[in-house]
């Protein structure tokens, strides 16, 4: 387990170095547990993974409503005064968010996340829990 997270650090500090201006980088379950970070205090990266569950929930539901989606949730990017906002599905009930500031490139961004969900998707997979228990 502990190789597990000192690999999740050096796969998330890659995508640091590679794209200028992220602030921070969490690795979260669907129902908004953190599993990593990088950059940011812990404290902030569990309430942007607790505030990522009911966005990825609402994206869902956004989703059902149009004809040709299969109702999941891939990306959702949200520009703010000052940065950008962004979450990626990254396995089976797991979940990639990185903010960043305005200097940061949207298309890079997207790119390069994506490239890190196809490398280590199948370790961000998180199993289901019902209360606080593994299923």
């Amino acid at each position: 387990m502990i190789q597990q997270r000192a690999n999740f650090d050096w796969m998330l500090k890659d995508l640091a170095d590679g794209v200028p201006g992220i602030e921070m980088i969490v690795v979260l379950s669907a129902d908004g547990l953190r599993i990593a970070r990088h950059g940011g205090d812990p404290d902030a990266a569990d309430r942007v993974a607790a505030a990522c569950a009911g966005l990825q929930s609402l994206a869902g539901a956004v989703a059902q409503e149009i004809p040709a989606s299969d109702g999941r949730m891939r990306m959702v990017i949200i520009e703010v005064n000052g940065g950008y906002f962004y979450l990626m599905a990254a396995g089976a009930n797991a979940y990639l968010a990185v903010l960043s500031d305005v200097v940061a490139e949207p298309g890079m961004m997207s790119n390069r996340m994506r490239d890190l969900v196809v490398r280590i998707g199948a370790h961000l997979t998180t199993p289901p829990r019902r209360n606080g228990q593994t299923l």
